[in-house]
């Protein structure tokens, strides 16, 4: 059975997590896993490869994320060594956010995925209904003739308890 190069990388990457195991439950690379590849994470990151920005800009590009969402995301950004904040002392307030190195790095593997996903989307997408998954972003529920929801699909967390 041959593998296939990706195969081979994974199973040395598997083998080689010896500081750390991201497949165990308490390694604390997943948190920066999860501030990396968060959708919110990996589009201010794509946006902050372009160059420094500030907040009113970063939500302007990055179109959907709410203000309380966005701060926090910068936050963990910042508190994991990848977005440098600077705030200006000028009236009114004035705070860019950039970069670090470890950040251009990061942004760089997280833009190599994104292009490959934009590059692949018909294909991810068409393979979608196969798979169970609705396309477009958060899809309704789907609602039989009458109005309610489908028979058989379950619509809520307790729906899908209950249909175990």
């Amino acid at each position: 059975m041959t593998h296939s190069i990706s195969e081979s990388r994974a199973q040395a990457l598997i083998g080689a997590w010896s500081r750390g195991d991201v497949l165990a439950e308490a390694c604390p690379s997943r948190r920066i896993l999860q501030h990396l590849t968060s959708r919110w994470g990996t589009l201010v990151m794509v946006v902050l490869a372009t160059g420094p920005q500030r907040f009113s800009g970063l939500k302007r590009q990055v179109k959907g994320v709410s203000e309380r969402m966005l701060s926090q995301v910068l936050k963990d950004l910042e508190a994991d060594g990848f977005v440098l904040r600077t705030a200006h002392p000028v009236m009114p307030p004035h705070v860019d956010y950039q970069l670090t190195p470890l950040g251009e790095a990061a942004a760089a593997r997280l833009i190599e995925l994104v292009g490959w996903i934009e590059a692949e989307l018909a294909t991810i997408l068409a393979a979608g209904p196969q798979t169970g998954r609705q396309a477009g972003p958060q899809a309704a529920p789907q609602a039989g003739p009458d109005g309610n929801p489908t028979p058989g699909l379950p619509q809520t967390e307790k729906d899908r308890i209950g249909a175990d």
